[in-house]
């Protein structure tokens, strides 16, 4: 069992926390983080990890995406990434993506002590994991695994109209080289990527429990479905002989809560969520004749993702069938379910159970960087306990204790990893 007492890892965990609240008072105003990708206070933080990196003789070399890295040379050319990203939504948390980086910037100075470690460490920043400004998540991240698709982004304009092509011209990006970030991933050894991020929901709180060890992330399938019916006074048109489009919607949104409910099961949860509700003409004295609505679908089985999908189409079909209209599904977004490493997986669930006493394991229905990782190398992540589950907000926080074993927790993960990497 690890010695908390005894073992160095809990000053560096004290330290990582110093970090974190220090970035958090640089970034930060009374609403929360603003440390929002593109933008100026984003900049003034990547500079901050700079000035961090510098005394340890290191230096930020940014790709053609805009991701930061930072390489320890080791004895061998075999590589660990360790990831997290200093971006943040308006508003936000102080834990949120910055955890991942404070946390790597700390296993570079403890492995740096000293004599070469064996094995090369490399932390990378990821550019605009949240999408925040511009509606486009795990940007950067998405380049250097080369899944993005240029074309698609390329008319995105943020809220005030500026482009995403001239946002990230002024960050020294260009658009049509940015896949060019994949050859970071290329050129190197990558033997493992490691990522920390808080949880952003209750399961570990609920549990009492300091630490996760995450099983993958959700796959993801996005539609807008729009419902086309008929405008009508809502005085003067009998019930029976309405086409309201909205209570079609209304009740392809319920069932598909209950599609979710039903495929439900211990350890690999899936959710649905709409998001997004408009409805035509808008009036309180109109029926509805025209309704969109979003449906967010998630699952960590694929099989179960495809067989979510296809009872939501059905079931949109049968209640515009039922209220005498029309439906038509739209594609917004779509990614697989990416399962993480089995051995990278046992040495996180070692590391947190030394650390803590106990190993949840639970999936992640949230989006993160190290999704894009999973092609190309193994990889795994660790989820710190979020209270009350709150992400994405100013009152996103971990008690003191919490968080410092769940930080000794990911830097003993680090410690085996390097050490497997080592000796295979």
């Amino acid at each position: 069992m690890y010695d908390e007492k005894a073992d160095p890892l809990s000053s560096s965990a004290r330290r990582v926390i110093a970090d974190l609240r220090e970035l958090a008072t640089l970034t930060s105003t009374s609403h929360g983080a603003q440390r929002v990708a593109w933008g100026p206070v984003w900049r003034k933080a990547r500079n901050w990890l700079q000035g961090k990196v510098s005394p340890l003789g290191l230096t930020l070399a940014p790709d053609a995406a805009g991701n930061n890295w930072v390489t320890l040379p080791g004895e061998s050319d075999r590589t660990v990434i360790i990831g997290g990203h200093l971006d943040s939504v308006p508003n936000g948390g102080w834990l949120d993506g910055t955890l991942g980086v404070a946390v790597a910037l700390e296993a570079l100075r403890r492995c740096g002590q000293g004599s070469k470690p064996p094995v090369t460490l490399r932390l990378v920043d990821w550019a605009d994991e949240e999408g925040a400004r511009f509606g486009r998540s795990l940007l950067g991240s998405s380049a250097a695994a080369g899944r993005l698709d240029v074309d698609e982004i390329r008319e995105l304009r943020d809220a005030e109209g500026t482009r995403l092509e001239d946002a990230v011209r002024e960050h020294g990006v260009t658009l049509d080289t940015m896949l060019n970030a994949r050859h970071e991933l290329e050129r190197i050894d990558a033997k493992a990527y490691l990522e920390m991020h808080i949880e952003q929901g209750p399961v570990l709180e609920s549990m009492n429990r300091s630490a996760g060890v995450v099983l993958g992330t959700f796959g993801l399938v996005r539609h807008m479905v729009r419902f086309v019916g008929q405008a009508a006074h809502a005085g003067s048109t009998p019930i029976a002989m309405r086409r309201d489009a909205f209570l079609a919607a209304a009740a392809t949104a319920l069932e598909c809560r209950e599609i979710a409910r039903r495929h439900s099961r211990p350890g690999a949860g899936v959710v649905c969520t709409t998001g997004v509700v408009k409805v035509e003409p808008g009036i309180v004295t109109a029926v509805p004749g025209v309704a969109e609505i979003s449906i967010d679908q998630r699952a960590l089985d694929p099989d179960v993702l495809e067989v979510m999908c296809r009872e939501a189409q059905e079931t949109s079909r049968r209640f515009a069938e039922e209220n005498g209209v029309s439906v038509e599904w739209r594609p917004l977004f779509r990614i697989e379910p990416r399962l993480f490493d089995p051995h990278l997986l046992r040495l996180c669930e070692e590391s947190v159970r030394e650390v803590t006493g106990d190993a949840p394991k639970l999936p992640s229905g949230a989006l993160h960087d190290a999704a894009e990782m999973v092609p190309h190398m193994p990889a795994v992540m660790m989820f710190a306990y979020s209270a009350r589950g709150l992400s994405h907000c100013k009152d996103e926080d971990t008690p003191q204790e919490h968080l410092e074993k769940a930080i000794s927790a990911f830097l003993l993960l680090v410690d085996k990893t390097v050490a497997s990497v080592a000796r295979n």
